[in-house]
C-alpha cells in the first residue's frame, strides 16, 4: 500500500517525512506511537515493493479510489491513502487471481453441480469476475457496485469489460438482491468500505434474502474479516442461523475467511468437492490449484471457530 503523488517513487520524500513525522512523537501516547510504528512499517513495505500510482479518483459520496502498479505489471485498487488493498489484478490475464482471498471464494463454485448463473457484489478492480467470465465463458454473470466511479477505475486501469455473458450494474447490492430477478446458483459478496462489510449485507433479514435469490443447490459464497474484527463471532453466528449448512475455507497468507452458506440440507463429500474443483480448472490455464482449498474446508461449527453462543444474531434496525 502506497501513500504517494500520482508517478512519485515509492521511496520519495514525501513518505520519509510523514514516517519521521510520526516517530517525532512516540512519546505523546499509545495511539501516536502506533501510527508512528505504521508509519514505518509502509516505508518498508514501498522499499521492498514499490509502486507508481496510476490514478487518485473521488468518490461521489466521499472517499478516494487509489490505483497503482508495480514493477511486474500488477495493478493494485485500494481506499484511502494507506487504505485496504481493494483488488489486486494483471490487465490481459483474468485467470491469474492474484490475492488468495479471491481464489478462496472462487473455490466455492465446487460446491454447486452446474453455476450457470452467478452474481459478484462489490466489484473493485474486477478481478472476481473477469476469473469467473474467463473460467465460466457460457455462464450469464451480473456485476454490482454502488458506485459508479468504481466500475470506471475498472474499466480503465483493469481490463474489466462487459459483453453478453458479464453485465455491470450501479445498484445497492442488498436492494439487488431483494428486487424481483432470476435465481442465481452461487452469489459472491465481497462488499467492502474503508470500515468493513456495511451492516446491511450481514443482518439475518440480508441473508434471508440472498438465501431466496439461490436457484435449488445454490451457495452464498462471502469475504468476511476474522480480526480485527469484534463482530466476527456474531457475523458467523447470523450465518448459522440462517442457512442449513455453514462451510468456510480460511485463507492462511491473511486474516480473510470465506463463507460458504448452503440453502439445502444435502452433503458435498470431500471427495466430490476435490473432483468438481479439478473439473472446473482442467485445461484452462488457472495457474493455481483449488483442489487445496477445497480439502482443507471446514464445516459447522469449525466454520467459525464454535458456535459463539454468547453472539448476538445481527438483525436489521428498527424500522
Amino acid at each position: 500500500m502506497t501513500w504517494i503523488r500520482a508517478r512519485e517513487p515509492a521511496w520519495s520524500g514525501g513518505t520519509w517525512r510523514r514516517a519521521l513525522a510520526g516517530l517525532r512523537v512516540r512519546h505523546q501516547g499509545g495511539a501516536r506511537v502506533r501510527r508512528a510504528v505504521t508509519a514505518l512499517a509502509r516505508v518498508s513495505r514501498s522499499l521492498t515493493h514499490p509502486r507508481a500510482v496510476l490514478c487518485v479518483e473521488k468518490l461521489a459520496g466521499g472517499g478516494l479510489l487509489i490505483v497503482s502498479e508495480d514493477g511486474e505489471g500488477r495493478r493494485y485498487l485500494q481506499s484511502e491513502w494507506g487504505g485496504t488493498l481493494q483488488s489486486m489484478a494483471r490487465p490481459g490475464f483474468p485467470l491469474r487471481l492474484e490475492l488468495h482471498y479471491t481464489r478462496a471464494m472462487a473455490a466455492g463454485l465446487a460446491f454447486v453441480a452446474e453455476p450457470r448463473r452467478l452474481l459478484v457484489v462489490g466489484v473493485g478492480g474486477g478481478a472476481l469476475p473477469m476469473f469467473l467470465h474467463a473460467l465460466l465463458p457460457q455462464a450469464d454473470i451480473d456485476a454490482v457496485d454502488l458506485h459508479p466511479e468504481v466500475l470506471d477505475v475498472a474499466r480503465r486501469y483493469f481490463g474489466f469489460r462487459e459483453d453478453a455473458g458479464l453485465h455491470a450494474h450501479v445498484a445497492d447490492g442488498r436492494r439487488f438482491i431483494e428486487s424481483a430477478g432470476p435465481p442465481y446458483d452461487v452469489i459472491f459478496l465481497d462488499a467492502y468500505s474503508p470500515r468493513g462489510i456495511p451492516r446491511t449485507l450481514v443482518s439475518c433479514e440480508f441473508l434471508h434474502a440472498a438465501r431466496a435469490r439461490l436457484a435449488p443447490g445454490g451457495a452464498l459464497v462471502s469475504n468476511v474479516w476474522r480480526s480485527p474484527n469484534p463482530l466476527f463471532p456474531s457475523v458467523v453466528r447470523t450465518w448459522q442461523e440462517s442457512f442449513p449448512q455453514l462451510h468456510a475455507f480460511d485463507v492462511r497468507e491473511t486474516a480473510n475467511r470465506v463463507l460458504i452458506g448452503l440453502a439445502d440440507t444435502e452433503r458435498r463429500s470431500r471427495g466430490t468437492l476435490k473432483a468438481r474443483a479439478a473439473q472446473l480448472t482442467r485445461g484452462r490455464g488457472v495457474p493455481f490449484s483449488l483442489i487445496p482449498l477445497v480439502a482443507r474446508r471446514c464445516r459447522g461449527p469449525e466454520a467459525g471457530y464454535g458456535t459463539h453462543p454468547e453472539a448476538s444474531v445481527l438483525r436489521d434496525p428498527p424500522g
